[in-house]
């Protein structure tokens, strides 16, 4: 399936490997970070990959998920 292109693919990439670092420092799969975001385990996936941008609401899901604030989220 092809996804709509987005216009920094870099960030994305980079996000998507900010994203993996701060969920593996926890120890947690994955399933254990859609669990706790309510989000997809395929949604964790493709941001992770970037296959995917994530939207504000995921992202503030992932916040809250990972008890971060939004800002330290997408500080990468």
């Amino acid at each position: 399936m092809q996804l709509a292109a987005v216009k920094k693919p870099a960030s994305i990439a980079a996000f998507g490997a900010h994203l993996r670092k701060l969920r593996e420092e926890r120890g947690w799969s994955q399933q254990e970070l859609a669990d706790v975001a309510d989000v997809t385990k395929k949604t964790v996936y493709r941001i992770e990959t970037a296959q995917t941008a994530p939207t504000l609401d995921v992202l503030v899901c992932l916040a809250e998920g990972l008890e971060i604030s939004l800002p330290a989220l997408v500080d990468f």
